[in-house]
């Protein structure tokens, strides 16, 4: 799939933007956070050269096809708290995926609920895609409600999908679709 030119999305108060350098203690604060670790590609206790080399991978991205990733940043201090991704692994036939987290300090304030908004948003009006999914471990509650809040629907249980460090494990499916009334 060929990526259009990554946006900055307004998520008020929080915008969508490529990462930067200046992003770095976000991602050392990140890979403390075991869980963050092992479902995404923060580097585990992440030295210096580690978070310039995440950021690297996130801006390759766009240019590779596989996706969007973002840093998810306050308005008024531009400084980074989060990250979300959308992913096209299954853009051929209309689908993309949305992963995210938000850093330690900065969880339970809304951040994630204002970003997966927008980017669902705006992922559903891409061309060629009708169709976004996130999964969810079921422990993760404040996670799966916040699919919820966000006009994601459960679909239902996948045993064994996800691979979590070494152990697979069961994911819920959540998604939105275009042109549907979301619950």
């Amino acid at each position: 799939m060929e990526l259009i030119e990554q946006p900055v999305l307004k998520a008020t108060p929080y915008y969508l933007r490529p990462f930067s350098l200046q992003d770095i203690p976000l991602i050392k604060q990140a890979s403390t956070d075991s869980y963050i670790t092992q479902i995404t590609t923060v580097p585990p206790q992440g030295e210096h050269q580690q978070c310039v080399d995440f950021i690297h991978r996130q801006w390759s991205r766009t240019t590779d096809g596989t996706g969007y990733s973002f840093a998810i940043a306050d308005s008024a201090t531009e400084q980074a708290v989060g990250q979300i991704g959308l992913w096209f692994h299954d853009a051929r036939h209309g689908r993309a995926s949305i992963g995210y987290w938000v850093g330690p300090e900065h969880r339970r304030q809304g951040i994630a609920s204002c970003a997966l908004r927008t980017l669902a948003d705006w992922a559903l009006e891409y061309p060629g895609i009708h169709r976004i999914e996130l999964y969810v471990e079921p422990w993760n509650e404040g996670s799966w409600r916040t699919a919820e809040r966000c006009g994601f629907q459960r679909e239902g249980l996948l045993r064994g999908w996800e691979l979590v460090g070494n152990d697979p494990k069961d994911m819920y499916m959540y998604s939105r679709v275009a042109g549907r009334v979301q619950n």
